[in-house]
């Protein structure tokens, strides 16, 4: 091993913080991401990129990319198909690194510039589960419709979620908030604790859901983090118009037939 690749090793074994990105076919949309995370302002983070059977070169985009990240990189494969299976071995892979704190985001999302600052500053007032917010990315030309109707959305799925009576009850510690799986923080020991994100397709269900609600049994101190931002990308909106994107994620009651169309590209 060279010395440079040494060196990075050893970073990310000595760092608290790790950024998990699960990535499928995103050789297209994953540089944008990256370069977001290296213009960070605080880059005292190692980055795990989830390589969840790829057939393009999201491999290669994570190879180069690495030989001037401003942090150590590190590229896990995970041949079981599912976002929240390669989120799973991401979590994983840094907690037995030495993680004490996770983050993830995905492959097609914008981590505005302060994202891990303000994660690691809501960690160190005590939370142990953030659940960032949601805004369109900017580079997509959000149109004013796309722009309000995405919150609208956003602010739906909330109400919703608050209502559910599967979201409620005596043995959760903390209410219910939002959660994205794309902007999300919490503690290597609660997620350890909870059991993680279940390792299922992406089609079979809502794995950021089913980690809340987990870590809400486990920890009262999981916060809605309005000031953790990221910027996600509209290209589900725009590939399946309001009504499928609302079903999809009202518990998966829309399911393309083709169950690849669930990864709009």
């Amino acid at each position: 091993m060279s010395a440079p690749a040494e060196g990075r090793r050893e970073g990310a074994r000595a760092a608290e913080l790790w950024v998990v990105v699960p990535a499928y076919n995103e050789a297209a949309s994953l540089p944008a991401t990256l370069a977001a995370l290296a213009a960070q302002q605080d880059t005292g983070f190692a980055l795990v990129v989830v390589d969840n059977a790829s057939t393009d070169a999201t491999a290669a985009a994570v190879r180069e990319f690495a030989r001037s990240a401003p942090f150590p990189v590190e590229l896990v494969h995970e041949p079981q198909p599912g976002a929240g299976t390669a989120a799973d071995t991401g979590f994983r892979h840094a907690v037995r690194a030495g993680a004490r704190l996770l983050l993830r985001t995905d492959a097609d999302c914008l981590p505005a510039r302060d994202w891990t600052a303000v994660a690691r500053a809501e960690f160190g007032r005590g939370a142990q589960m953030l659940c960032g917010r949601s805004v369109p990315r900017p580079d997509e030309r959000p149109t004013l419709a796309e722009a309000r109707l995405l919150p609208a959305l956003v602010r739906l799925s909330a109400l919703y979620g608050r209502l559910r009576p599967a979201h409620r009850g005596p043995g959760y510690r903390a209410p219910y908030v939002l959660c994205h799986g794309h902007n999300l923080g919490i503690t290597a020991d609660l997620y350890v604790r909870c059991g993680g994100a279940p390792r299922e397709r992406l089609e079979e269900g809502s794995e950021d859901v089913t980690l809340l609600n987990r870590a809400r049994r486990h920890s009262g101190r999981v916060v809605r983090a309005e000031h953790l931002v990221v910027h996600s990308s509209l290209r589900r909106l725009r590939s399946w118009g309001v009504r499928r994107t609302l079903l999809w994620y009202w518990d998966r009651r829309y399911r393309p037939v083709d169950t690849e169309e669930v990864h709009v590209r």
